[in-house]
């Protein structure tokens, strides 16, 4: 694979997901298709191992704990099946051990769930991020819950419901909430 500049999507824009979760894979699935990406999904290791087999990807996106085992096994395998897989490890149990294991493993960035579409995709790509410049006034408190609901809002396609169980939160109050203005900065 060539180095792709930062914005640009290679040509070979294979995806394997692997995670147990089924709602959190599907909808990280669509993200990563509305991106340019041809996904793949797989809920075990011996799924994703299957699937890579048949046809190696370009990319994977691993979850670190998987029904029938630890995700880094996988990593390694996807490593000798297609050394030019560029891996990334998803995890909600963050650790700095799991995180060397990972990139000892062949991954190529440790990333926490729930994981931003865009920070993934900068990570599949290995785009240098550019830093968000320092506001001289920051946001309100109010400002930045409504921006995180509107952030989860947007991951959960729109869907008040699931925006509201994943918030931890009554769907009425998600809604008063949806339909007013956004706050000031």
């Amino acid at each position: 694979m060539g180095e792709e500049g930062n914005g640009s999507l290679p040509e070979d824009r294979s995806l394997l997901v692997v995670d147990d979760d089924e709602p959190f894979r599907n909808r990280l699935a669509r993200a990563m298709e509305r991106r340019g990406f041809v996904v793949r999904t797989a809920q075990s290791i011996a799924e994703g191992i299957a699937a890579a087999t048949a046809e190696p990807p370009a990319y994977a996106v691993v979850d670190l704990r998987l029904g029938d085992g630890n995700g880094l096994q996988l990593v390694s395998t996807l490593q000798r099946i297609s050394p030019d897989t560029r891996i990334v490890m998803l995890t909600g149990y963050g650790n700095i051990a799991s995180a060397v294991a990972a990139v000892k493993a062949g991954a190529v960035d440790y990333l926490a769930k729930p994981v931003d579409a865009d920070r993934l995709m900068a990570a599949l790509l290995q785009w240098d991020e550019v830093p968000q410049p320092v506001s001289e006034t920051p946001m309100t408190a109010e400002r930045v819950r409504w921006e995180h609901i509107q952030r989860v809002y947007d991951e959960c396609a729109h869907n008040v419901s699931e925006t509201a169980r994943r918030l931890k939160m009554h769907r009425r109050t998600l809604q008063r909430i949806l339909n007013k203005h956004a706050p000031p900065e």
